[in-house]
């Protein structure tokens, strides 16, 4: 646990040198999502389709959980692995890379998500959410997905590193659309809804925001699903890491 501690505080300040001003870009960047979003919803009249309850509350509590996902696996993906030159060092072992990898993400979600908040209540309006333990558990739940898909991905690059990235990006992108932060799940048709509900952070944001809006009742996703999704990821990702893991190869990523 002393390990995997000292590896976190490395891999998050390794993103920045001043911890304070890592958080203000993090912070910056959820506020220019927040503010793009509410300026495209505004442009194409699309506030009528929001949840009733605060607009600006709605579209943070989609952008919170898409970042915290899509960070998670860029973060665990690009975690040092087998080969790195960190595994020279006795008590060093993949697991623990990884644990850090993802701690530092959720420390740093978990840190602005906090701010964010406290900032909009105090300065602008009072905020409510009508079940706080319940949001902040769809919070780690994207973030837990996240991870495993990264874990996934970090066994896979070894062998296509290529590929891999771009499989990375397709995916980052698609969520933009296909994580439903920008909808309700009760409002979509089934044919739409088919589009989307193979997605574990499409459920995860419309069970936050159940949590989130007393006037909001999700019918048509459900928390388990992302949870057993990302149990299975996870263990099909460890075991493509420990397989990969006697293998790997530095020449692998040699060039002439």
């Amino acid at each position: 646990m002393g390990l995997i501690f000292h590896a976190t505080v490395r891999s998050i300040r390794k993103s920045h040198g001043n911890a304070m001003l890592g958080l203000v870009m993090n912070m910056m960047q959820t506020v220019v999502l927040v503010g793009a979003f509410y300026v495209m919803f505004d442009v194409l009249h699309m506030r009528g389709s929001a949840v009733r309850g605060d607009f600006l509350l709605y579209i943070m509590s989609g952008i919170f959980l898409f970042l915290t996902h899509t960070k998670s696996i860029g973060a665990v993906a690009s975690a040092e692995s087998s080969t790195s030159q960190m595994m020279k060092h006795a008590p060093m072992t993949t697991a623990v890379t990884i644990g850090a990898a993802a701690l530092g993400v959720l420390y740093i979600q978990t840190l602005s998500l906090l701010t964010v908040l406290f900032i909009y209540d105090v300065a602008f309006t009072p905020i409510s959410i009508e079940d706080p333990v319940g949001a902040y558990a769809m919070v780690l739940m994207s973030w837990f997905t996240g991870s495993a898909i990264g874990v996934l991905l970090l066994a896979a690059r070894p062998w296509a590193p290529n590929a891999v990235g771009v499989i990375q990006q397709l995916y980052s992108r698609a969520n933009m659309i296909a994580s439903g932060k920008m909808f309700l799940a009760n409002t979509l048709s089934y044919k739409m809804l088919a589009l989307f509900d193979w997605n574990p952070l499409f459920h995860a944001i419309d069970q936050a925001r159940g949590f989130t809006f007393l006037n909001y009742n999700p019918h048509y996703s459900n928390w388990q699903y992302p949870l057993y999704v990302g149990l299975a990821i996870l263990m099909i990702g460890l075991m493509g890491e420990f397989y990969t893991r006697q293998y790997a190869s530095l020449s692998w990523g040699a060039r002439r």
